[in-house]
Parts: C-alpha cells; structure tokens; sequence
C-alpha cells in the first residue's frame, strides 16, 4: 500500500499571514476519476448540442432539412403533439408548435450543450438541464421500457453528478470561468 505524503504549501489567508496547507499528490485513481467525469461531462454535453444542431438546421438524423426551425420547423410541434401519454398529455399538446415553447427548447438545448461542452456555467447547466430532461420523461409517462424510469432522469442524476463533481474543471474552462469577477460573486454562474 502506497501512501502520499502531504507537501506544505504557503498560502496567503485574509489577515495577510501565511500558512501552510497540505497539497496532496494526485493518485492515478484520482486522474482517471477525473478524466472520466470529464468524458461524461462532454458525452452528455454533445447529446445536448447535437439535439439542437439536428433541430435547427435538418442535419437529418431526427430531423429532416425541411422540417428544420430554420426552414420554418418546429422543434416542439412533432414530438409534443402526438408523442405525450399521462397525467401531462394535455398540457404539453397545448404547448406543441408554440414559438415561445420552440424557443425556450432551442435555447435550453443550445446553452446546456455549449456550457457542458466548455465546462463553463455548470450548476445552472446542471439545474436547467435537470429541469429539461425531466419535462421530457414526464411528457411519456409511463416510460416505454420500465414503469418509472428512463433515460432522461438517469441523464438528471449525472448532470448533478458532474456538477458536484467539478468536472468542468478538466478538459474544460471551469476553473478560468470561475474566476471571472461576476461569476466569483453569483455562485449559481459556477
């Protein structure tokens, strides 16, 4: 069993002494823990910037060019009003095509895939993320393949996962956002 040993380094505090806090050496346990929540961080990321590059201009995996919203599509209008069964069924076929509802979706898919891909903003990629995935999985209730779960509250989970996590802070721009002045006094920008 291999173990570390501290090195002391000088760290300023607020009454402008110095003391010595313990900097522990990195495992290779601890590398791979952090590259692979960054490779989560990324994957989950591109799931929801693909969903919007599809939408927006018809690459024609889900969408096909003349349906895409810059073609005039919506990108609400094929899912919310025909997919919806449940409890919510009548509420998001209300909401199916609607600009407001169209826009809302892009622009959540969009900030919540650029924000994870960067690793920038990550509570509030986490959160509105989180809030996104779960309107999804409550628009099909029940979920096709299990009585109460699917996918996109998995997807939820690992969203919180990583934000806890800090796995914007490797393969991406977390620590350079992080010290951004506003984002250093608002918390949720972290």
């Amino acid at each position: 069993m291999t173990t570390h040993n501290p090195v002391k380094v000088p760290v300023l505090t607020s009454d402008t002494t110095f003391i010595a806090e313990p900097v522990h050496e990195e495992t290779p346990r601890h590398l791979a823990y952090r590259y692979t929540m960054a490779a989560t961080r990324l994957a989950l990321g591109w799931v929801f910037l693909w969903a919007f590059l599809d939408k927006t201009f018809g690459l024609g995996h889900e969408t096909p060019s003349d349906g895409s919203w810059i073609n005039g599509g919506s990108p609400t209008e094929g899912f919310l009003a025909n997919a919806p069964t449940g409890p919510f069924a009548d509420f998001y076929k209300d909401i199916a095509g609607a600009a407001w509802a169209d826009w809302l979706f892009m622009l959540g898919l969009g900030g919540i895939g650029i924000a994870l891909m960067l690793g920038v903003a990550m509570r509030l990629a986490a959160v509105s993320g989180a809030l996104l995935l779960v309107m999804m999985w409550s628009a099909v209730l029940p979920p096709e393949n299990n009585p109460v779960l699917d996918d996109h509250i998995v997807y939820a989970l690992v969203l919180g996962v990583l934000a806890l996590a800090g796995a914007n802070k490797t393969l991406g721009l977390g620590r350079v956002w992080e010290r951004i002045p506003l984002v250093a006094r608002f918390g949720f920008l972290k």
